[in-house]
């Protein structure tokens, strides 16, 4: 293999002609700074062009009501709150004249070997089942926890936490029901759940005071997941705790 030195002058004329060039577009071109009010309009143009992206992703997440004519149109007194974690739950409620009647059912899963480790991965062919055994009517509201990840909970969280949450979404609207994403923020700022010192024990007492009925389910310290779905669901139902010294229960009107 030969390699050719070019002539001295050669370079020097390609460097002369490619400096020219450099100097040529500075001196016609013209930098204009990028004040703070450009800025701001970029901003505010960003956030305008997101808004009709999120809204019709959420519009997505809502079953035509005409999707299956044997079941009647959307009931404002049925409400479905799920976590949708591996030990998580789905809590549904349903007000009637006599009152509200609650259920929870635990989240179906399986073990699965993943590399050298048996893994728990939720049970797809379950949920379906678990949520047609439900009946709930065509657009009835499913509240489910957003999935956000933390950097401690590694890859392996990241990705069962993104899986359970599609998972459930996808299997909801299918379903024909109507998803409402809510951060865990939204409902834990409403039973005052916020805060470095709350922990999922303060989860179980405030669902335990707010369904009496279901204390006994949420006696252990493994049914956090039951007492979230409730208290998600009673966020979606517009089920409110006076936080005083009797703990007495109201519900707002809607």
């Amino acid at each position: 293999m030969e390699i050719q030195l070019l002539p001295q002058t050669h370079c020097m004329n390609s460097l002369t002609s490619m400096l020219n060039k450099t100097l040529l577009f500075s001196s016609s071109s013209r930098l204009v700074p990028l004040s703070s009010s450009s800025s701001s309009t970029t901003k505010n143009n960003l956030k305008l062009s997101s808004a009709p992206l999120k809204a019709g992703w959420l519009d997505s997440l809502s079953c035509p009501p005409d999707e299956d004519p044997t079941r009647t149109n959307a009931d404002s007194t049925w409400v479905i709150g799920i976590d949708p974690d591996l030990s998580g739950a789905l809590a549904l409620l349903k007000t009637d004249s006599f009152g509200c009647s609650t259920q929870v059912f635990d989240s179906p899963y399986l073990p699965v070997q993943v590399g050298n480790r048996v893994r728990k991965r939720l049970d797809a062919r379950s949920i379906v089942h678990l949520v047609k055994s439900l009946e709930a009517p065509i657009g009835t509201a499913a509240y489910i926890e957003q999935s956000i990840p933390f950097p401690k909970d590694g890859k392996q969280g990241w990705w069962s936490g993104g899986f359970g949450y599609g998972l459930w979404i996808g299997i909801l609207v299918a379903s024909g029901f109507s998803v409402v994403p809510v951060s865990s923020l939204s409902w834990k700022k409403e039973f005052e759940l916020t805060g470095a010192g709350c922990t999922k024990d303060d989860s179980r007492r405030v669902a335990s005071t707010l369904f009496p009925t279901l204390s006994d389910m949420l006696k252990r310290k493994k049914d956090h997941g039951r007492a979230e779905a409730l208290l998600i669901a009673a966020y979606g139902k517009g089920l409110r705790m006076k936080v005083d010294s009797a703990l007495v229960v109201e519900r707002s009107v809607q």
